[in-house]
């Protein structure tokens, strides 16, 4: 269980849930809330809020034990637009409010991503969102809207795995009071899973090695946020929560980083998102 900065508790481990759409999206999601999630992730560009939606009514699991997340693209961040942005999610979504708005991704170039942070805050004053935060923020795009609004994001959402640990921006984070979130904790296309440092906690846990580079995140503070639509994997994903490496472990999976870790071009100084 995290605690955000204000005050709002949510689970270990969240569902990812790009790139599912359509109705095996759906049928993916609602697996998910059965094997046991209660965080789903989406985004406007993810296309897929209505299945999200649509799996949300479909599951026994009741909307107010269920964390939605989703996020306003580049091309609403100015404020009328991001108002916006979050009132079409809402329809989308089938709901109305979600537990988290993010600004997706900076936009360098445009420079209005703290006028898109201050419209979530003001979405959060509708009652439109409970909680506001950020995606693929440095620490200094943290500081500008933190200054401009006097609002410290609960969240920031970034790129973290094995390759790309981002020791730096987490502690940049933590020293914020700001929740890390990752995206594609487990590495995508280069999942670090016939590394000896892996390998070796998952013999000494049983684990699977996609479960110990979760319960890395985990135990660097870090919120992960896994995809998958197979239920076994799902089950074994969110069962990861459980497990605890030991300090050297956590050092050693970390070690594994690499300058040109990325997994695509995705720094937020240059990255634009439309």
């Amino acid at each position: 269980m995290f605690t955000l900065n204000d005050g709002r508790h949510l689970p270990s481990i969240g569902f990812g849930t790009y790139p599912l759409r359509g109705q095996d999206g759906v049928g993916a999601i609602v697996t998910a809330l059965d094997a046991g999630y209660r965080v789903l992730d989406t985004a406007v560009n993810y296309e897929n809020e209505r299945e999200l939606g649509e799996a949300l009514r479909r599951s026994v699991v009741p909307r107010e034990d269920v964390w939605i997340t989703t996020k306003i693209p580049g091309r609403a961040h100015e404020h009328s637009r991001a108002v916006a942005a979050v009132e079409e999610s809402l329809r989308a979504l089938g709901v109305d409010h979600v537990d988290l708005v993010l600004v997706h991704w900076p936009n360098p170039s445009e420079g209005r991503y703290v006028e898109a942070f201050d419209a979530l805050v003001h979405c959060r004053e509708r009652g439109l969102t409970r909680s506001v935060g950020v995606s693929n923020f440095t620490a200094s795009h943290l500081d500008e809207v933190i200054a401009a609004t006097g609002v410290t994001p609960a969240v920031n959402q970034i790129e973290v795995h094995p390759l790309f640990p981002q020791a730096e921006m987490v502690a940049s984070n933590a020293q914020r009071g700001i929740l890390t979130q990752g995206w594609s904790p487990l590495g995508k296309g280069a999942p670090q899973y016939d590394s000896p440092a892996v390998l070796e906690p998952a013999e000494r846990l049983g684990a699977t090695p996609a479960q110990v580079i979760l319960a890395w995140h985990l135990g660097r503070g870090v919120m992960p946020l896994p995809k998958s639509a197979t239920p076994s994997r799902q089950r074994e994903n969110l069962a990861a929560q459980d497990l605890e490496l030991l300090p050297k472990e956590l050092t050693a999976i970390t070690a594994l980083g690499r300058p040109d870790g990325r997994l695509f071009d995705g720094d937020p100084l240059t990255h634009e998102e439309r």
